[in-house]
């Protein structure tokens, strides 16, 4: 049996951090040499993506720690101590992480990512009104660009469909104008409502 059927099965075909049962998929615990029943877990869309900073951390989806962390698989108390280390302003999260043991070999793989320092706050590619932008938005430049090593002026006003996001850069996206697809900085742009 694969490994995703064999934790699909032990999580009752649920995410093991939240008990969702929409969008679930296999996820490696950072960081491993070799996927396990005990270093890989089952997430739910929402809980990857807030793990993984693409989407802002919602406290309340969340508070089902507080059960799920009692769990005996390594992978998933690792990913509760890390999530409740993010959340840890929540006094719930703070008095779950008091009560979170774990042995000294799990706890340095749970520090070993150092995603324990960082806090609820995500960096997010956002426009110039603080609007989140997402892969295939449509934007609207708020301000006249030239663009560099081109002869291209990226005017006021102009609609660039489709954008990407720049990974690992939430200042920058990537576009189309006139053919040419260039980077803008995200606060030259509008998302366009839909």
């Amino acid at each position: 049996m694969k490994l995703e059927e064999v934790l699909l099965q032990r999580s009752g075909n649920q995410c093991e951090l939240c008990g969702s049962t929409n969008d679930l998929q296999l996820y490696e615990v950072p960081p491993q040499d070799q996927p396990t029943e005990d270093n890989c877990i089952i997430l739910c869309a929402k809980c990857r993506a807030q793990i993984e900073k693409r989407e802002e951390l919602d406290s309340k989806h969340w508070q089902g720690l507080t059960d799920r962390m009692w769990s005996e698989v390594p992978g998933i108390q690792v990913m509760a101590w890390r999530m409740l280390n993010r959340l840890r302003n929540e006094s719930w999260a703070a008095d779950s992480l008091d009560m979170l043991y774990l042995d000294d070999d799990r706890l340095a793989w749970a520090k070993a990512t150092g995603d324990h320092e960082a806090d609820a706050s995500v960096d997010l590619h956002r426009d110039a009104n603080g609007n989140i932008l997402q892969q295939g938005d449509t934007v609207v430049l708020t301000k006249s660009l030239d663009v560099k090593g081109s002869t291209l002026n990226a005017k006021m006003g102009t609609v660039v469909k489709n954008i990407r996001l720049v990974e690992n850069n939430t200042e920058q996206i990537e576009g189309k104008i006139e053919g040419q697809v260039i980077v803008i900085l995200t606060k030259y742009v509008r998302k366009q409502s839909s």
